[in-house]
């Protein structure tokens, strides 16, 4: 079983481009999401949600600075309480941080902090709804980031634990104002602070993530773990929220 699992991941290794002095990292997550808008319906929805999540990191111990990005795709298909009506939800995430690193323990922990820059785009679909069915998720986050990263080996084997935190500070997002529909705002130019500056207060997102690799090759890892990505605001008198949790399974690529 080990080595069929090794020859797929030497496979996907081999199609994966990654510049020198990088990890590449390809998750597949699901989970379930919970969803509150306000403009759509005043119920909440639950259901099932799938993530794809990649994440390029720099793996160069010598740099006192390195970048992350990572894109992060989601759907979910959610129900409301008496499971008659549905919302559909999908989005992309892109974020993009800087960070200083610290290495500590002989190198085994290495800390990251820094702040990276979200661009949310997404939709929420009522599908019962003829009036007002879609509700667009537009976004532009700064937040302040943290990473903690530790190696150990275990019953002979090398594993790395990681801890990735965000956290809001400010930001500015798309939103109707109560009561305004998409036809007033795209068609008659009726503009009523649907651009809305955004804080720590107003929108409280934050996301995290653990995860725990196994290094099964000089450069390939497989790796398990959590994503809680809580995103939500309370602008216009209207409330949103989107939360998701996702088991993610996947695979690292050390270039």
């Amino acid at each position: 079983m080990r080595s069929k699992i090794l020859a797929v991941v030497a496979l996907l290794a081999l199609s994966a481009s990654a510049q020198e002095g990088t990890r590449s990292v390809h998750l597949l997550g699901v989970g379930n999401t919970n969803i509150l808008d306000t403009y759509l319906s005043q119920e909440k929805y639950k259901g099932d949600g799938f993530t794809y999540l990649y994440i390029r990191e720099g793996a160069t111990p010598e740099k006192r600075w390195n970048n992350v990005i990572e894109h992060e795709l989601d759907f979910s298909t959610t129900e409301d309480r008496s499971k008659t009506t549905t919302e559909l939800e999908a989005g992309y995430n892109l974020y993009w941080g800087r960070y200083r690193q610290w290495r500590l323990l002989d190198d085994h922990l290495r800390l990251q902090a820094g702040g990276l820059i979200n661009g949310t785009l997404g939709i929420i679909y009522h599908t019962s709804s003829a009036n007002n069915p879609v509700q667009a998720r537009v976004a532009l986050n700064l937040m302040p980031s943290g990473i903690a990263t530790y190696d150990f080996r275990l019953w002979k084997q090398h594993f790395t634990a990681r801890y990735e935190l965000n956290v809001p500070l400010l930001g500015v997002m798309f939103s109707p104002n109560y009561g305004q529909s998409y036809y007033e705002i795209f068609s008659l130019g009726n503009y009523d602070h649907n651009v809305v500056p955004t804080t720590f207060v107003s929108a409280p997102t934050f996301r995290q993530q653990l995860t725990l690799d196994w290094q099964t090759g000089d450069r390939i890892a497989i790796r398990i773990g959590y994503l809680g990505n809580y995103q939500q605001a309370a602008v216009n008198n209207l409330k949103q929220h989107v939360y998701a949790n996702r088991f993610l399974i996947g695979i690292v690529i050390k270039k």
